[in-house]
Order: structure tokens, then sequence, then C-alpha cells
């Protein structure tokens, strides 16, 4: 079953074109679209006999109907015993405090709360976990543009932008006709932002490409206040928004630059809040995703905020730190303290393998709804876009991410056609009729915030998708997950032991200075009684305990402080020594020894207090 597509093509991966594509290419060669021609091409429900058929992969999967570029991803190299460090992380979050709009640039922070894009000055995170990313990076599949867990395909949809970012999600899409070539370049700076041809030719000269530097644009226009002129502040408010934007939604691999061409959305600074950010923000994240699932690849672009804010509300027992003075009413990227896994890349890796179902929250914005409704548009099935971007959406194949019954979705939607790029915008002005319809969504899972699939899921899930990143050969049989079960051909008692007393260290420090002494006091103690323990101790923890309910911060409330551990001695018998901190007794008196003498005593006190003196 070939996949659908969003404008001719069938597959993202070269295969020979059957008869039926041969014909449809002689009729269409020379033949511009229509204006109103839908490009959606219904897809195909029976595989033609000439298409290539791939064989499976080592670790899975068994058909490569879906995943056709496997070969080529991380996660096959990382099977095939070739691996990689962790990424290098293009955040910009520190970046955005080096320009304030403080109290005398009033003006321009006015214009910038119209355009919507406000939020993404407080809610970035200025730090991001390398680990973590990493090891979600390697899940990553291009095909479905979903994350493929064990127990299932998630991935980053419309509604986590709208509530994470608190960005628009609607509007018009973000559109360029074709690449900007740098004279292009140079004239938008001239035109946009006030300055010469000298300057401008400098700039991307600079940096080799139509772009600008981050720094370059705090240097000449972060000075202007509303004092200056109109015209200056015209030009300020735009670089600043290209600045904005450049640390967030679009940041890139060259780490210090930003296209001129986004500077084209903020000529009209009326019209900046009708462009859909959110849908272009996460269309850009998408392909900086696949570009990082390549195994010569060694940096993740896009914006970082929001891949690690998701991560934190969906898997919030594995990585989370929340904060407690978060309001419902802000960005629920503020709702975290974003902070650096101690864990190695491998150590992570092994944990997602581990993950099931009950360790993810995938209705997290529950509380959050009164003040930020559901967006009807996170139903949309189709391709969302940034420019010359596109990328798939796909809502069906996540269905429990919205409280629905997992079913096994249809084949994904493969990139359009060149010709056929710009009427996804028409497609996407008219987005309400290419929702789900009710009965593509199903029925509703029993019980909120719970995931429920189809008897046959499963199984075709394993068959399609490479559930285990970490080769078993290659594992280290070691888990810091209390709960968690180990492989038994390398269970052991000092694992068991180890895992436990990691697992309350790794909660202590994830609660940071929250936390009461008591409980680092009695984490600390209870974590060395685990290690030091006797044989029968380790004996019975080496069948490990179920999980906690929660790993959130300890309170006295939700969850006991640890007790330090108390030591009973047994009564001693004529064998046994008295123990250490019992004082030996007194030796019985003479009664024929005189009687002390308290002057004498003292004057020895005395004399012993002086010669220490001297």
């Amino acid at each position: 079953m070939p996949p659908r597509t969003r404008g001719g093509y069938t597959s993202s991966a070269p295969r020979r074109p059957t008869g039926s594509e041969r014909r449809r290419r002689v009729q269409l060669r020379g033949v511009e679209p229509a204006a109103d021609q839908d490009p959606v091409e219904h897809p195909q429900h029976d595989r033609d006999e000439t298409e290539e058929v791939f064989e499976g992969a080592p670790g899975g999967p068994i058909d490569r109907c879906i995943l056709r570029s496997f070969d080529k991803h991380i996660a096959a190299k990382i099977w095939l015993g070739e691996d990689r460090a962790t990424l290098k992380l293009v955040n910009h979050g520190a970046k955005l405090q080096l320009w304030e709009l403080d109290a005398e640039r009033s003006r321009i922070f006015e214009t910038v709360q119209r355009s919507g894009l406000a939020p993404l000055i407080s809610c970035s995170h200025r730090v991001a976990s390398r680990p973590m990313l990493s090891a979600f990076c390697e899940r990553w599949q291009l095909e479905t543009t979903t994350f493929h867990l064990p127990f299932g395909e998630m991935t980053i949809t419309l509604d986590n932008v709208a509530s994470i970012l608190h960005i628009p999600v609607t509007g018009s899409m973000i559109s360029f006709s074709q690449p900007l070539r740098v004279d292009d370049a140079n004239a938008l700076l001239v035109e946009l932002l006030g300055t010469t041809d000298v300057e401008a030719s400098r700039e991307t000269k600079q940096c080799r490409s139509p772009s600008v530097r981050l720094l370059w644009l705090r240097e000449n226009f972060s000075t202007i206040t509303d004092v200056s002129s109109d015209d200056d502040i015209e030009f300020a408010t735009r670089a600043f928004l290209l600045h904005l934007v450049g640390c967030t939604q679009f940041a890139d691999k060259s780490a210090t630059s930003v296209g001129v061409v986004y500077l084209e959305l903020f000529r009209d600074l009326s019209m900046v809040g009708s462009y859909a950010w959110g849908a272009a923000c996460l269309a850009f994240l998408y392909r900086q995703l696949t570009t990082a699932t390549r195994f010569e690849v060694r940096q993740l672009g896009g914006y970082l905020t929001l891949l690690q804010a998701w991560i934190y509300e969906h898997f919030p027992e594995m990585f989370s730190s929340p904060d407690l003075l978060y309001i419902e009413s802000r960005p629920r990227a503020l709702r975290w303290r974003p902070h650096v896994i101690l864990d190695s890349l491998q150590s992570v890796r092994e944990r997602l393998d581990r993950l099931q179902s009950s360790d993810v929250c995938y209705e997290p914005y529950v509380d959050h709804r009164a003040e930020h409704p559901f967006p009807n548009i996170a139903w949309f099935s189709g391709c969302i876009k940034c420019g010359l971007v596109v990328e798939p959406y796909h809502p069906e194949r996540v269905l429990h991410q919205f409280g629905y019954i997992q079913t096994i979705p249809p084949q994904p939607f493969a990139p359009p056609r060149p010709d056929r790029i710009m009427l996804l915008d028409q497609y996407w002005e008219r987005w309400t009729d290419h929702v789900l319809t009710y009965q593509s969504r199903g029925r509703r899972c029993q019980y909120s915030g719970s995931r429920e699939s189809v008897a046959e899921y499963m199984a075709w899930y394993d068959r399609i998708s490479h559930r285990i990143v970490q080769p078993p050969h290659l594992r280290s049989g070691f888990t810091t997950d209390a709960g968690s079960s180990l492989p038994s051909h390398i269970a052991s008692t000092s694992d068991s032991r180890n895992a436990r007393a990691l697992s309350l260290l790794r909660h202590m420090i994830s609660g940071g200075r929250q936390q009461s002494a008591d409980y680092f006091w009695g984490a600390l103690n209870e974590a060395h009684s685990i290690l030091v323990g006797s044989d029968e101790t380790s004996a019975s923890h080496n069948t490990p305990s179920p999980a906690p309910a929660s790993h959130s911060i300890p309170s006295p409330v939700t969850r006991p402080f640890f007790s330090p551990p108390t030591f009973v001695y047994p009564p001693p018998t004529s064998v046994d020594p008295p123990p250490a901190s019992v004082a030996p007794p007194a030796p019985a008196a003479d009664p024929s020894a005189p009687a002390p003498d308290s002057t004498t005593s003292t004057t020895v006190y005395v004399r012993s207090k002086r010669k220490k003196k001297t």
C-alpha cells in the first residue's frame, strides 16, 4: 500500500514508477495545476506488482512499507554497533536576555505584543539537556514525523504548540515562492532596516549567505529608544522581531545567524499577527529532527524549548522538575525548571527502551483548558509549511494523545511535488474541510488520561517499527529507575542495590533546593544502608518494588520523608564484646582508698589548662 500524497510523490525513497504513474506524468507534463485544484490525492490501497519490496532491517522494522529510508537512520547504525556522541544543541535562550524591551522601549514592546510573538521572550529555556534530546531524536522517523517508542507513536501536535508557547497556530501560512538570493537580501536590509548598501553587503558577505548575524542586529538596533524617530523605531521593531524568531522558532545549525528571508514577514507590522507562527515553528522543528536522524549529522536546531517542554509534559516521571510557583494563565513552557540530566546518552536511551505506556501522561493540559481551550485545528490532517519547508502532519497516528483509542493509521503522506507546494496555502485556508471526522477519530478512551488501542495495533506496530534502539548485546545491564526489571541473564544483587540507591539520589538531585534538609538526610542514609546492606538485606532488594506513583518533589502530604535508619543492638553475651557506642562499666571503688580532694583536682585542672596556653 503506497503512502498517501500531498502533491504527487508516492514515496520519499527512490523506486521504479508504476504504469499508472507514468501515464499520469505524460498527461500532466507541461500542464500547470489550476488555482482551485486540491493538492490531495487519495491513497491507493492496492500494491502494484512492479513496486519495489524492501527487506526487513536488523532489530526491525520487519515490514519496510513505511520506514523506507531506515538504512540511513541513526537507529540502524546504532543497532549495527556504530554510535555517535550527543548532539550539539543550537539553543539561544540566553541571547534573548541581551536585548531587553524595558520602559524606554515601550513602543517596540507594544508592537511585539500585537504580533502574538511576545510569549517567546519569556518562555525560552536557557538550558537544554543534550542526552535527553539526543535520545529522543534517535526515535524520530521522517516518513511518519513521529517518535517511535516501545508502545506506539507520539509526536508534537499543534495543540502542544498552542499550549506550551501560546503563539497563534491559525492564520495565513508562511510561504516563500523561491529561495532568497544574496542581492535580494541586501535590498531587503536597505528597505526594511534602513541600512546602507555597503553595510548590507558587508554583513551578508561575512555570513556567506543571505543571512545576518544575531550579534549584528543587537549592535545596530538595541540602542534605539522611544525618543528616536518613527522610522528608526520601525526599523528597530523589525530587527527585534527578526532577532526573536532567529533565536527561537527558526534557529538553524549556523548557531549565529538568521535568514533575511523572514524579514519580508515584518514588512507590514500590523499584519504580523495574522500568520500561523505555531504551524511554521512546528514544520521547522520537524525538518530539523529529520536532518538530525542522519548518522553524519552532529547538530540539532529548531526551537528546542518546544521539544524539551513537550518531553517534560508527557514524561513527567522521567525527566521533569516542575516550578511550584507556576500559574495556568502563563505558557506551559514556564511550568518546568529546565535542568541538565546527569545520565549518559546510553543510559537515557535504555530508559526509553524500557518505557511503558503507563509512564506517559497523554493529556497533560486538563487544568490548562480553562485558560487555553483546545484548538480544533490540531485535528488538521495534511501538510504544514514554513517557507519552502513542507512536512506532513498526522494526528491520526497519535489518537491516544487526544484521548481516543488508537487504531492502525493509514499510510503516511509523502512530500508534495515542487509545482504544488504553493497550493498548500489554499488547502490550509480551508483547514476546517480537512480535519479528521468523528468517524475517523473512532471511540474515546474509557478512562481519561489512559492509552487504549485496538487488539491488532501492537502486532502491526511491532512489524513496521524499530521499537528498541540499544541492541541487547551492547546494553549496560544497569538501570536507574526504581521498580524497573533487569534482564534475567544480567540481573544480580549488586545491580539491584545500585539501581535502588541511584534512584533515591536521582530524585534528590532533580528536586533541587525546594526539598527540606530532612529529606536530603533521609535519602542519603537510605542509599547508604542499601549499598552497604547485608546479604539478607540485598536479597530482599533483589526483587524490585513497584515504582512510585510520582517522581515529583516529595512533600509531607503526598510522600513521607525518608527517616534515618535506626540501629538496634542485640543484648550482649559473655562472648560478644560490648558495642562501641556503649561505655564499659566502671570498676568497683576500693573502700580503703582515700576520698578524692576537690581542691587537688581543681589545681591539677588549672595547671593543665595553663600548660595548654603556654
